[in-house]
């Protein structure tokens, strides 16, 4: 006979914060949001941390070294996305570990031999007014010149006019030699006037690109994510299938935690890749594990020593694995069976897990109830594929502007690895869609809004840290009835566009 649950399977949206008292400590400036990356001993402190209770799900969609660097800086974390070669996910770990914060490596670069007409495409497709221009056209050839909007005039200068015509050749450049500092860099763009300078090895080779734009917003990260060598921490997906070859090279490439990707993590195949990366590495390789959505499946993991567990099946917004196979649980009621596991561990066995919430995030205080409810931190799709910094395109689509979100169980992404159930068959039917979300600029912009919310409810709820809220937080269940009380009701709104 099959094992029935009594309880409903519920999500976020069925529950609300009860205010506790809030102390005169209790104001933004004392609320720190510091959480658990991976697992430690009670009285240790964990090997990795994050500054911010976010981290980007694994998806095509959402997270490449764009999205990684962003976040990172404001104190979070990405995980690349694994569904790609493993040379090219290589390739995005490196270029996160290569970041200095100001130093920008430029991905705008043509010849002197190109046109105008080449600069007008460049600028098109990049956004960057910018250029480079250098021996061989690439981000570290030998700088000969550089391009801005200054040099030429849209729509009058004959487009097959060639760039060496009109760019600011290399001997009228200022220029910085590497290894100078940020600073140093930032007091010769203003001894010099400039807007941007070009850094350069001793061979002529450019390096990076400084920009005087970027001075104030450099002093506005006081959250950034970094090892111990001052460079941006950066997270990667991994498979159950190719993980022997996938492994090795994300860790020599710099990556400094891994999270198997799969829509169902309670089974033997995330063992073995769990057991593969601890004896090779003797722990000292962080690997996070999942998803799941109950007890049985998170100590099945702990016990093959996953470093975090993700928790959650079905509830992203592109996810249609419910659907498709009926199985999942709603998100909060996973999450709250879960974290009473973790509890327990923690009491009999002296080692915290961190379990990660992985869907059902549709408003931001529901954040604030994962976070209640026993999540360390939480990893979001959607939330970050509406951003500059996410891999898709900008499009316009009616009167609105929107980015491109599909799903890894999508025919688009064809990642039929995270789905895989053994054996030599590739994805059968879909688990995902191919979707838009709504444009919404940058990253830092949204995300200090939705931090503030956050921080301003934990204050409501007299806590004035993640473990401190999932003590003292209060959470009560609401009517169909409640949540419509709860919006605007009984008015006629106003027109805001008259």
């Amino acid at each position: 006979m099959a094992r029935y649950f009594n309880d409903v399977s519920r999500t976020f949206n069925e529950y609300l914060l009860i205010p506790g008292l809030t102390t005169k400590d209790c104001f933004p400036q004392n609320v720190t949001l510091k959480t658990p990356l991976v697992k430690y001993h009670k009285g240790a402190a964990p090997d990795l941390e994050l500054n911010i209770p976010f981290v980007s799900a694994i998806m095509q969609s959402v997270s490449d070294h764009k999205m990684a660097i962003a976040l990172a800086k404001n104190g979070g974390l990405s995980f690349i996305f694994g569904s790609q070669s493993i040379e090219t996910q290589c390739e995005m770990v490196r270029k996160v570990k290569k970041f200095k914060a100001g130093f920008v490596v430029s991905d705008a670069n043509l010849t002197p031999e190109n046109t105008l007409k080449d600069v007008i495409a460049l600028k098109a497709r990049t956004g960057h007014s910018t250029i480079g221009i250098t021996a061989d056209g690439t981000s570290n050839g030998k700088l000969l010149g550089m391009v801005t909007s200054r040099d030429y005039r849209e729509g009058k200068d004959n487009l097959d006019t060639k760039i060496s015509e009109f760019m600011t050749p290399f001997s009228k450049l200022v220029t910085g030699e590497l290894g100078i500092s940020l600073t140093e860099a930032n007091d010769i763009i203003w001894d010099h006037k400039l807007n941007t300078l070009p850094i350069i090895d001793k061979d002529q080779n450019l390096q990076y690109f400084v920009f005087r734009k970027d001075y104030d917003e450099h002093k506005e990260n006081p959250n950034e994510l970094l090892d111990p060598n001052k460079k941006l921490l950066v997270g990667a997906g991994i498979n159950t299938r190719d993980y022997t070859e996938r492994v090795p090279q994300l860790v020599e490439a710099g990556a400094d935690v891994l999270c198997i990707d799969s829509s169902d993590g309670f089974s033997e195949w995330q063992a073995e890749t769990i057991a593969f990366i601890k004896e090779k590495y003797n722990g000292k390789v962080k690997v996070g594990a999942g998803n799941v959505v109950d007890k049985d499946g998170f100590l099945y993991l702990v016990e093959s020593g996953a470093d975090f567990v993700k928790v959650g099946i079905g509830g992203g917004s592109i996810c249609i694995t419910r659907e498709q196979k009926g199985i999942g649980r709603g998100q909060a009621t996973s999450l709250i069976e879960v974290a009473e596991a973790r509890d327990e561990y923690f009491e009999k066995t002296g080692i915290y897990v961190p379990i990660c919430s992985d869907g059902g995030i549709v408003q931001d205080y529901h954040m604030v109830l994962a976070l209640a409810m026993g999540a360390d931190f939480i990893m979001m799709g959607r939330y970050f594929a509406r951003f500059d910094e996410s891999p898709t395109k900008k499009l316009k689509v009616g009167s609105n502007y929107v980015k491109e979100y599909w799903g890894e169980g999508s025919n688009r992404a064809r990642n039929w690895q995270r789905y895989d159930s053994g054996g030599s068959e590739g994805l059968k039917f879909e688990e995902g869609v191919d979707s838009y979300v709504p444009y919404a600029g940058k990253l830092k912009d949204n995300l200090d809004i939705t931090l503030g919310k956050i921080i301003s409810t934990m204050c409501s709820c007299g806590a004035l840290s993640i473990p401190e809220l999932e003590k003292t937080a209060k959470i009560t269940l609401v009517s169909s009835t409640s949540i419509i009380e709860g919006g605007a009701h009984d008015v006629i709104l106003k027109d805001t566009n008259i």
